[in-house]
């Protein structure tokens, strides 16, 4: 099909021709979904599809799920819409779908319970500050429960209250911002009073993780340290992991910290990361060769298929560092979900084994569904976590001199803290908005 639209500028002549190329797509499925329905219902053992004579099993089913709400959705098209019979889903009672999971789970208050759980993500999604990262659907409420679950098991002697509110502050707290963070604290103090939860800390897994930072000549400041110990019991409860956080706020160096920790134990550990945005959806996932009808392999599914194919019990980690694209985030639903398996187009299956975890390594979500944001936990690396101070003490500490080591602290202690208050305020414009630890990041190299 040719097109040579002609008209004055300003008339509409690309975005005509865009619609029309988004039509034929829904058209073209239309066609090939009729022809699948026309060979189920002429109970064919064989047909023609696109060219290719294939067979027919007869039990084949043809669903469509849609969230027309939700961003990134459109309508569907009359002429697809009416090859399927619609069917419409009611909002589930969340409160009582936990109520049952905290029975099911030995909880002997569940109803109260429920209803303290529910009120309060209802107070988070009405109150707190609107996030890309913030998730407070019922995704989120089973992760929670089954937190709650293990710490119910592990010591059983404790009071109820204790264990949903230990649960529901470890989960949150990761993803929240500095600034909901005391409100967040003030609607649980609200909800389970006279209820003192002290954190519990793994004193050993935290030496080995100040070791690791060390090792990769890191400094092992205490917000730093957390951070870790969040992803490591992130990375238990979930699949997929969001790290959410501006360039030059350290996300990349709390996962290398918690590889490098598991390295200096001895485990296998296995980390490999790739920018997807480098790529097209083809090479990343892999197509099939329309002359020859080869399948040629893409990146993400070879590195995938070689991390399920190796034996060891080390953790293996998929690193997808750059901002979510809906081209090919969506094409993972399967892997991020409880499915956990990756379907290509070869119709392969490459499953998410017990020890693979999936990472990605975002500066937001803006670009993605609440249905991506559900199957994922999120770890928010707020700007004032650790700050610009950790930057400067390891440069310094690699400065062969020591007089020099010294001189240089007294003159960032003296001038940098001065300069930064300087570069927040009005005075200077700025082209590309940049965090503390950039610019300190700069002075120094």
């Amino acid at each position: 099909m040719g097109d040579a639209s002609a008209g004055p500028a300003g008339a509409g002549k690309i975005e005509t021709t865009k619609d029309l190329g988004r039509a034929l797509d829904v058209m073209v499925v239309s066609v090939q979904v009729k022809t699948i329905q026309d060979a189920i219902r002429d109970r064919k053992q064989r047909f023609n599809f696109i060219g290719t004579e294939i067979s027919l099993n007869q039990n084949v089913g043809l669903f469509i799920t849609m969230n027309p709400g939700c961003a990134g959705r459109t309508e569907l098209l009359g002429n697809l819409k009416a090859l399927f019979r619609p069917c419409a889903m009611v909002v589930p009672d969340i409160e009582m779908i936990c109520e049952i999971m905290l029975v099911t789970s030995g909880f002997k208050d569940g109803k109260l319970l429920s209803c303290k759980f529910i009120t309060l993500y209802n107070l988070c999604k009405e109150l707190l500050s609107k996030q890309h990262h913030y998730d407070w659907s019922l995704r989120a409420v089973k992760s929670v429960l089954v937190v709650a679950s293990a710490l119910r098991r592990a010591d059983p002697n404790r009071s109820e209250r204790e264990f949903l509110m230990r649960a529901l502050r470890n989960f949150n707290i990761p993803k929240i911002v500095h600034n909901n963070l005391p409100i967040f604290m003030g609607f649980l103090g609200d909800l389970f009073p006279a209820l003192d939860v002290p954190c519990k800390h793994d004193l050993k897994f935290e030496e080995e993780v100040k070791r690791a930072a060390l090792d990769l000549k890191l400094q092992s400041k205490d917000a730093f340290i957390l951070k870790v110990v969040q992803l490591k019991e992130l990375f238990e409860v979930h699949n997929s992991v969001f790290t959410v956080g501006n360039a030059g706020t350290g996300k990349s160096q709390i996962w290398k910290t918690l590889n490098q920790m598991y390295i200096n134990h001895k485990r296998r550990s296995v980390a490999i990361d790739l920018d997807p945005k480098t790529v097209t959806n083809n090479e990343l996932f892999g197509f099939m060769n329309p002359a020859t009808r080869e399948w040629k392999d893409g990146l993400f599914s070879t590195i995938m298929r070689d991390l399920a194919n190796m034996t060891h019990d080390g953790p293996k980690r998929i690193v997808l560092d750059g901002d979510i694209d809906p081209m090919w985030i969506e094409s993972l639903n399967t892997v991020m979900d409880d499915n956990k398996v990756l379907t290509l187009a070869s119709n392969e299956r490459i499953p998410l084994n017990s020890t693979m975890r999936l990472l990605c390594e975002i500066s937001h979500l803006r670009t993605a569904t609440s249905a991506i944001v559900s199957r994922a936990g999120s770890l928010y690396i707020n700007p004032q976590d650790l700050g610009w101070k950790p930057q400067v003490a390891t440069w310094i500490e690699s400065r062969p001199i020591q007089s020099e080591r010294a001189n240089l602290q007294i003159l960032f202690d003296k001038y940098l803290p001065t300069c930064i208050e300087m570069l927040k305020s009005n005075h200077f414009k700025k082209t590309t908005p940049l965090v503390d630890g950039c610019h300190v990041w700069m002075l120094c190299h």
